[in-house]
């Protein structure tokens, strides 16, 4: 019983530290995947929420088209995800319309 302490401390000491060490080198590895997997023309959205298309990549930043002619850089370590391509589900209005009113409103 003497040692029971010494046990639960070395049991803590694990989860506090090894394990978060371990969740730390996966994420790191998958965000360089992430990092590697870039090209230009590929979907993503940013750590912010933004949007865009990969317009140019640098070592460090990378350029995103978040509509036509509009481009913005960024740090690439904001980009947090790859995005698929929005394609039109059947039986609904193309993007950009409402009720099959152009977007703007205009008749």
């Amino acid at each position: 019983m003497e040692l029971f302490p010494f046990i639960m401390l070395a049991l803590l000491a694990v989860l506090l530290f090894v394990l978060p060490a371990r969740q730390r080198r996966t994420m790191q590895a998958r965000a360089q995947a992430l990092q590697e997997s870039l090209t230009v023309g590929t979907p993503v959205m940013t750590t912010s929420g933004i949007h865009g298309t990969v317009a140019r990549l640098d070592e460090t930043t990378a350029d995103l088209e978040l509509a036509p002619g509009v481009v913005v850089t960024f740090v690439r370590a904001a980009i947090m995800e790859i995005r698929q391509p929005v394609t039109g589900i059947p039986g609904e209005d193309s993007p950009g319309t409402a009720g099959g009113r152009p977007a703007d409103g205009t008749l």
